[in-house]
């Protein structure tokens, strides 16, 4: 597969991905379609530290409860501002997104952005998400009064 139509899939596989995680805070998750985004096992880093999970039941009791905190917090959306692939080898590659947060906030509408990255592998034309790297949430959202 091509450079550009590389770029193109996992441009597509992010509008998806942030479908998939507009569903959840709209507690309307597929828990397949969850799944599905992720390899078998992943690792996630923040300023705080770095975990690691499998991609099971568990996955999707800690994303009902994320998107179950989102919610509680005036959550109402999430948009991509921005994505930019970089391609590692033929079957890596770094994706840097920018987010939108949208929520509500004592009756005001309002948004948060960050960016988070994503390494991703690509087998048999398909995308997985096996690693990313945040921000520290809890500051920035402490930061905006939400928690």
């Amino acid at each position: 597969m091509g450079m550009s139509k590389r770029k193109s899939m996992l441009e597509s596989f992010f509008d998806n991905y942030r479908d998939i995680f507009n569903k959840g805070i709209n507690d309307e998750l597929d828990g397949e379609e969850l799944r599905d985004l992720y390899s078998e096992c992943f690792i996630g880093a923040n300023p705080l530290g770095v975990s690691c999970g499998k991609n099971d039941k568990k996955l999707l009791e800690v994303s009902k409860e994320g998107y179950s905190f989102y919610r509680k917090i005036g959550v109402t959306s999430m948009e991509i501002v921005s994505k930019e692939v970089n391609l590692l080898d033929d079957f890596h590659a770094m994706v840097k997104v920018r987010w939108r947060s949208h929520f509500i906030k004592e009756n005001s509408k309002e948004t948060l952005e960050f960016e988070n990255l994503y390494f991703v592998q690509t087998i048999e034309d398909k995308p997985k998400i096996f690693g990313w790297i945040t921000p520290d949430e809890q500051k920035s959202l402490r930061e905006r009064g939400l928690i």
